[in-house]
């Protein structure tokens, strides 16, 4: 029996109802096993790993690469182009550390430090925007007012981005990670590529203060990268940058609203917002999976040997709302003891941008809760509607009212 023989057939778990609550879907798959063999809605053939103890242990573990060169079994994925491919999630430690080295600079301390009062300056004028919605309809999206534009303002200043491209960019990275049907991927990611290399082409033309300036600095004079992997870096930067953030913040802000309790006590003691947004990170990641990775070699995880070369997904979100790791973990808790999650990643590929992301999260939520100090859903929450696919879980629109404050 081949090994394509083998993997017909497979469980397919993800399904509309399993997407409608994917938490509880993962929870049924986990007491079921720790792993699993499944096939993704493309069709590929993956190893499921559902523990946070597994979760945890492989994420970083040099064995699982993260190149696709290392899959044995025709991995799909997106099929990027190798300009936008070459980027710090398809690469193993060698190139890795020195793109990371380079990518750093624009992430040090000081520099995220810096950003703090631009962050808190675009949160500001966006409040503004959202109460003006808010008091001309009686209700506004904080998805298209708010929450989508702060990260993009921040990231997009960080690179140099042109104010006008910014949204059309994320749109068409929402689309590439949530299509509608799948011939909107290869149309969003051929958008995705031709305005990345039209802004390096802007950017080496006409150099800025900003570190897609730097980066191309790096690739012309000092030959420290390629041309794909200078493409790839934007890409990557711009994506990570952008789309979590704007997921997170909607979706915390969600979260709270339904935990009266919860907002309640942030409200009263604006020091438990840094404990809120770590438990956002673990109770409400829009991200349900890490990158895919390939074993280098026959590993065993969760009792189960995986062949070289075949696809493993280390689920998050399972990981997250793991009893065995969390007590009563389908629990929001503020004040929970033990936040740590594997929201940002481990080891090698822990995200350079994490204390950027918790400082957009935190400004923006504690922006919204000061302003609108009577802040609720505009709509039952059953009627909001998601994006959702294996990959994520995203609001499309987040209906809210309430009486805005005069800024600051």
């Amino acid at each position: 029996m081949t090994r394509q023989d083998r993997t017909q057939n497979l469980p397919q778990p993800f399904d509309a109802a399993f997407l409608a609550d994917p938490w509880r879907g993962y929870a049924r798959l986990r007491e079921a096993a720790p792993v699993h063999r499944i096939a993704l809605p493309d069709g590929s053939p993956v190893w499921l790993v559902l523990r946070e103890a597994d979760v945890r242990a492989w994420i970083a573990d040099p064995r699982l690469s993260v190149n696709k060169a290392r899959s044995g079994v025709g991995y799909k994925g997106f099929s990027l182009p190798p300009a936008l491919d070459a980027n710090l999630l398809n690469i193993d430690p060698e190139d890795h550390l020195r793109l990371r080295r380079l990518i750093s600079q624009g992430f040090t301390p000081r520099r995220v430090e810096a950003l703090g009062g631009p962050v808190q300056a675009a949160a500001d004028r966006l409040a503004d925007g959202l109460a003006a919605d808010v008091d001309a309809h009686g209700s506004a999206d904080l998805v298209t007012a708010f929450s989508n534009p702060l990260p993009l303002v921040v990231i997009g200043d960080l690179l140099g981005v042109p104010e006008a491209d910014r949204r059309p960019f994320s749109e068409w990275v929402g689309t590439m990670l949530m299509p509608e049907h799948p011939g909107q991927v290869v149309e969003a990611i051929g958008r995705v590529h031709r305005f990345l290399e039209e802004l390096v082409a802007a950017r080496r033309a006409a150099p800025g203060d900003d570190l897609l300036s730097d980066l191309i600095a790096a690739r012309d004079e000092g030959d420290r990268l390629s041309e794909d992997e200078l493409v790839s870096l934007a890409f990557l930067i711009l994506m990570a940058g952008s789309e979590n953030a704007q997921h997170l913040i909607s979706g915390g802000l969600l979260t709270l609203l339904q935990h009266p309790e919860q907002l309640a006590a942030v409200r009263a003691e604006p020091e438990l917002l840094p404990g809120a947004v770590e438990e956002l990170l673990r109770y409400a990641l829009p991200n349900q999976m890490a990158i895919r990775r390939f074993p280098v070699e026959p590993v065993e995880i969760g009792g189960v040997t995986v062949p070289a070369g075949d696809t493993v997904m280390l689920c998050l979100a399972s990981a997250h709302r793991d009893p065995e790791r969390y007590p009563e973990p389908d629990r929001f808790d503020i004040r929970r003891a033990d936040k740590a999650h594997l929201a940002l990643g481990q080891g090698i590929h822990y995200c350079l941008g994490a204390p950027l992301a918790r400082m957009e999260i935190r400004i923006a939520l504690a922006t919204l809760l000061d302003r609108f100090p009577d802040l609720e859903l505009a709509v039952p929450a059953g009627e909001l509607q998601w994006r959702t696919s294996f990959r994520s879980r995203a609001l499309r629109a987040l209906p809210v009212r309430g009486t805005g404050r005069r800024g600051r």
